[in-house]
Parts: structure tokens; sequence; C-alpha cells
């Protein structure tokens, strides 16, 4: 493969289409001299002289006769490999399986709708959800995903991301709770009993860190693995649930998980979550995957609420 230049490919094509030096180095761009240059290339490669001067012109010899179809057809596949796939996606007739790994809660958000924008538009896709257990790039780099939902990490820097929406987190109690009346404050939640969802299952984060700098501790009583596990826990008992915003404001809003609970802003400040689509730079190009991209997105961006 060293010694190979697919230029001589299309440099030979030129030669035996044209029957000339001077056409063939028209049709290419090249001077005269660079073609004849190109042409005793093509002889020692061949081991065959190609075209040979006849009168004031040239003939191709039988080995040439017998190549010219067949380097043409080569030339054209090659082109069509090298060249960005211009055409249309038939999405009406697509048949494909698309892999996405998100969390529970984002599964919840988003699924319903998602699978119902792609089923209308192509009835022959599919969607496979995947569990999202940690930010292990492993699965984009292997090609065992097409999509993964989360905020970006820094293990794969050669990661495609694209921005989704931003989240905030909430504290969630069921109706009638008594944190709510008289104003939630950072004693009150603090004095409060806790859920919080973790898939590594931590007990602390950024809440912690902000009661800390006040002198205040809350007291977690169970840690679950996601979101949607929280805000059963907080409706059916006393506990306060710690969950993104969009857990009620989105289109789960209308989901039975999210019925009586209320949502209300934290006494302290947490730093905002950046929701983003990622995915591997080869599938860029792919266009069956730049529409499922674009789907998802527009899906996104109409559920949720401005803000």
């Amino acid at each position: 493969m060293e010694s190979m230049d697919m230029n001589l490919l299309a440099a030979l094509d030129a030669l035996l289409a044209e029957g000339s030096v001077t056409g063939a180095a028209r049709r290419l761009g090249l001077s005269s001299s660079a073609m004849s240059r190109t042409l005793a290339r093509l002889r020692s490669a061949t081991g065959d002289p190609l075209l040979v001067r006849a009168g004031r012109g040239l003939v191709p010899t039988p080995r040439a006769a017998e190549l010219r179809d067949r380097v043409h057809e080569l030339t054209r596949e090659v082109r069509a490999v090298l060249t960005p796939n211009a055409a249309d996606l038939d999405v009406a007739s697509l048949e494909r399986t698309f892999t996405i790994r998100a969390s529970e809660g984002f599964v919840g958000l988003f699924a319903a709708p998602l699978v119902a924008a792609v089923a209308d538009a192509a009835p022959y896709a599919r969607l496979r959800f995947a569990p999202k257990p940690d930010k292990d790039a492993f699965p984009l780099r292997d090609g065992e995903i097409d999509l993964e939902i989360g905020v970006p990490g820094a293990s794969a820097p050669e990661v495609r991301t694209r921005f989704i929406f931003r989240d905030d987190f909430i504290g969630v109690v069921c109706v009638g709770h008594p944190l709510l009346t008289g104003g939630v404050t950072a004693e009150r939640y603090a004095q409060c009993r806790h859920v919080v969802a973790s898939r590594k299952g931590a007990a602390s984060g950024p809440v912690d860190d902000a009661l800390n700098e006040l002198g205040l501790r809350r007291e977690i009583v169970a840690v679950v693995p996601g979101f949607p596990d929280a805000m059963r826990i907080a409706r059916h008992t006393d506990l306060v649930a710690l969950v993104p915003r969009s857990c009620l404001s989105g289109p789960t809003n209308a989901d039975p998980i999210g019925q009586g609970l209320v949502g209300f802003d934290l006494p302290v400040r947490t730093p905002e979550i950046t929701i983003s689509a990622m995915w591997h730079p080869r599938m860029d190009a792919d266009p069956a995957h730049r529409w499922l991209r674009e789907t998802l997105m527009a899906v996104c961006h109409g559920a949720l609420p401005r803000r």
C-alpha cells in the first residue's frame, strides 16, 4: 500500500478516455509535461506501454483497451467513497436501531415524546435506551451506543457535544408538607429528613457543601439510584427529595410520578446542570445519525417550557 498512488488510477482513466496526453492533462488540470511523467509511471506500474504512437496520435494497446471500462468503473467507485454523501436521507424507509444511553430521569422525561417523533417520521427505525451507570466513554468509542445524554465529562476529549438545556436542583415534598408553611429557610430545610438520588450511592453533594458553609447539616435517611425513586419516596413520606427542576416542569408533570408533589427553590445556591448530547466524531457525517440528533433536539426543546 505504501507504493500505491491512487492518483494514478484517475490519471489512467483520463488517458484512456481521451487517448491523448494533452486532453488528459486538460481534464485533470495538469500540465502536459506532468501528464507525460504520469504516463511513464503508469507504464512502469502496469508493465505495458498503454498508449503508443500512431501517426500524430496515440492508440491504446490491447491491455489498455481491456482495462478501459474496468478502470473507469473503479475510478467512479473511489470517487463515490471519497466524496461526502450528498444524497437526501429517506427517513420513511430507514431501517436502523439507535441506542441511546441516558439516565432514568431523562428517559422518564423525554423517551415517550422522542419515541413518538421517531415512529411518526421513521416507522421502521427503532430506539433502544441503555442504562447510564457511569460516564465511561468506551461505549461511544466502541460503537455500542449512538448517543449519550448527560453532563459532559473530561475523559474523552474527541467526543462531540451539543448543548440541549440547562437545569438546576429544586426541593420536592408531598402536598401539605410542613416545610411549605412559613417560608423555606436554610435552617428549616436542614432540619428536615432527606432522600437523595445518586448512581454511585454518594450521600452528599453541592447542597451539603453550601449548608456546611452556613454551619448547617441535613439528615439523609435514604439514598436511591435515580430521581424518580426519590420522588416516589417523597410523595409517600415526609422526606424532602432533591431533583432537577425539569422533573416537575417537563413532560413528566402529566405523569403520575409527579402528581402529589410540590417543588420549591432551594434556600442555598447550587451549580447549574448542563445537559448535552454526546457522540463519537465518526458519526458526524452519517445522515441517519444527524437526523436522530436533530429530532432529539427538537423534541427536548419543544417539551421543556422556556425559562
